[in-house]
């Protein structure tokens, strides 16, 4: 019975030792129920006090909280904006591109598009800008033309008849009666009286300009033969008749254009007849010069070879008489063959063979088709 007694109170001492046993797993102590008062929770409330442990726990793992998620990880994030179309923090691969597919994400070089084109000049308006078109095309401000390399810019004028369209009577280029339309004069000066200009006491004669001038149908061009010396000031090139008309209509007056120097080889309207020597009335034995009509340039130089003597002759431009080359005394009262080569600005050279003698015979017209050295 003693024996018996003495089991009973072990085991009830066992199993107040276990009642009353480390509590801390079986509920919350002070300080975790003044915890839960802080975070908003009335102390005890277990359940909330366990989801509000968990928030973001809780909302990584349910898909179904993407909107909470975007949120929280825009907060947490740098304070720089995200690119447009930039996928969402923790969004799967499957979703950014199901988004991208849907269109609500707008990549950023298809935004940007419309403002790229805009600002990049079109060739249509470069096209515009370059293209000849004027107003009062016919009242162009006098001015000094520019010299370029080969030409120039400046006043395009005319001196014939728009009308008529007479031919060339030869100017101050010396031809006389000439059956070319297609003429022009060019000018002497740069700045009123620098004789800068090109023609230079007639060393442009004979070549052929082509020229550009805007007008209310846009550039218009033209080829002529310079046959003449402009007569004012502001002149750059002054048109004879039938070019005049091809660029400026009936609508007469100073336009603004640009020349270039050409070859007159196989150009329409500015040959008269073909080419030739022709020597000055009032030549003699003791005095003569000639010039070359209807050449295929202007011309350069003119050169007199002695055939069987070999004597050689460089011709000089007149001074004072323009476009003509005086030829040596000593050649003219020859009958000894001479080579008569012509250097032009562009091309190559013609070259005639004659005897000292024809050159000395006034007026006398020397076709190259006759006189050409073989």
């Amino acid at each position: 019975m003693k024996s018996l007694c003495k089991w009973l109170l072990a085991a009830a001492v066992a199993a107040l030792f276990f009642a009353c046993g480390d509590d801390s797993s079986n509920g919350p102590d002070e300080s975790s129920v003044s915890s839960s008062s802080e975070v908003g929770f009335e102390s005890g409330d277990t359940l909330k006090s366990s989801e509000a442990q968990t928030p973001k726990s809780s909302a990584a793992a349910m898909p179904e909280s993407s909107e909470g998620v975007l949120a929280s990880s825009s907060a947490e994030s740098s304070t720089e904006p995200p690119e447009s179309g930039a996928s969402t923090a923790g969004a799967s691969s499957e979703s950014a591109s199901s988004a991208s597919l849907e269109g609500d994400a707008v990549p950023e070089s298809s935004a940007m598009a419309p403002q790229s084109e805009s600002s990049t000049p079109s060739s249509d308006s470069t096209q515009k800008a370059d293209d000849g078109v004027c107003s009062d095309c016919d009242s162009f401000t006098a001015a000094d033309p520019t010299l370029t390399e080969n030409g120039g810019y400046g006043s395009v004028t005319t001196y014939g008849s728009v009308t008529e369209k007479e031919t060339s009577l030869g100017g101050a280029c010396n031809y006389g009666q000439t059956n070319i339309q297609y003429y022009a004069a060019i000018h002497v000066n740069v700045s009123p009286g620098d004789n800068l200009g090109p023609w230079q006491g007639g060393s442009a004669c004979g070549g052929c300009v082509h020229v550009k001038a805007r007008t209310p149908d846009g550039w218009k061009e033209v080829t002529v033969r310079i046959t003449d010396r402009c007569p004012d000031a502001n002149c750059g090139v002054d048109l004879g008749g039938a070019p005049a008309s091809d660029i400026m209509g009936d609508r007469v007056g100073r336009y603004s254009g640009e020349w270039e120097f050409v070859s007159c080889e196989g150009v329409e309207g500015v040959w008269g007849d073909s080419t030739s020597i022709w020597v000055k009335e009032g030549a003699s034995k003791f005095w003569s010069i000639v010039q070359v009509r209807n050449p295929k340039d202007a011309v350069k130089s003119m050169t007199l070879k002695g055939v069987q003597s070999n004597d050689m002759h460089v011709l000089e431009m007149v001074v004072g008489t323009e476009n003509f080359w005086t030829v040596p005394p000593e050649v003219l009262g020859s009958d000894n063959e001479y080579t008569m080569t012509v250097q032009y600005r562009s091309g190559e050279p013609d070259t005639w063979l004659l005897k000292g003698s024809d050159l000395a015979v006034e007026e006398a017209n020397l076709y190259l088709y006759e006189h050409r050295a073989d």
